[in-house]
Formats: C-alpha cells, sequence, structure tokens
C-alpha cells in the first residue's frame, strides 16, 4: 500500500483514488456527536482532491447485519466530510452498485464521493474467502489507485 507522499510524488490528477476512511463515527437520532475522526481523514483526502485526484470515500458504521439498516447509513458522515472540506461532497446510496458506479463515474478533477456503508453488503465481513475476495474485487473496480 502507497502512502500519500508516494501517491502524489507519482501523480493524481484525473485518476479514481480509493480511500479507506475511518467514518465510523458516534450517531444520535441521525446526527453525529463527535465528528473526531472525520476530521483526522480530511488532510488526506483534501491532499489528494486538491491534486486533481477524483477521490473515492469508503468506510463502515456500526454492526448492520449485511443488509441496508438506515440508522448505520454514511450520509451524514458524507455530509460532515463536505463542510469539512468546503466543498460538496457525492453520496452513493450503495456500495458496489449501480449509485457507486453512477456517482464514481460522474466525478471530476478535485471531487470527492463517500460510498455507501460497507457493511451493507455481506461481502464486508463474510468469513468466506471467495465472499470477501469478490466484494473487495468489486470496490477495487471503482478506483485506479487504492
Amino acid at each position: 500500500m502507497k502512502t500519500i507522499d508516494e501517491l502524489l510524488a507519482e501523480g493524481v490528477k484525473g485518476k479514481r483514488v480509493f480511500v479507506r476512511a475511518d467514518l465510523n463515527v458516534p450517531l444520535a437520532e441521525g446526527s453525529i456527536t463527535d465528528d473526531g475522526r472525520i476530521r483526522a481523514v480530511r488532510p488526506t483526502i483534501a491532499k489528494l482532491a486538491e491534486s486533481g485526484a477524483r477521490v473515492i470515500v469508503a468506510s463502515h458504521l456500526g454492526r448492520p447485519k449485511g443488509a441496508p439498516d438506515p440508522a448505520f447509513t454514511l450520509a451524514p458522515a458524507a455530509k460532515r466530510l463536505g463542510e469539512l472540506l468546503g466543498k460538496d461532497v457525492a453520496f452513493a446510496t450503495d456500495t458496489v452498485g449501480d449509485s457507486a458506479k453512477e456517482t464514481v463515474a460522474a466525478l471530476t478533477d478535485g471531487q470527492v464521493a463517500v460510498i455507501e456503508n460497507l457493511r451493507f453488503n455481506a461481502g464486508e465481513t463474510s468469513k468466506d474467502d471467495a465472499e470477501r475476495g469478490a466484494f473487495a474485487d468489486r470496490l477495487a473496480e471503482l478506483a485506479d489507485v487504492y
């Protein structure tokens, strides 16, 4: 895995860069109660975006049971990330489906997207290596660099 400095040295302008971040923030009634983890990843995402990358941010949140659960959506984290970056952040309502593909395809240089909670997909926590691998492969297809 490459460091941010190595990626920037190679050049990321126009490339879709996949960032696995820790956006597992505490929520109360859909509102973030502590945005420290989002603040911690903001500098990395900002550097990539400022360098012209098309940044795809992925994370998990809580412990949903491998299926969508509105109580664990990353939408509030995506909104807060946008506020901290001072720019709109796109949000995909799934992990590797049509919404993720369309959201990523619509990114232009310097834009950021967050894809929905990875744990909404059973492949994220599966004990079956083939299932986990298939999910990882589908995530990798979203990006040029990870």
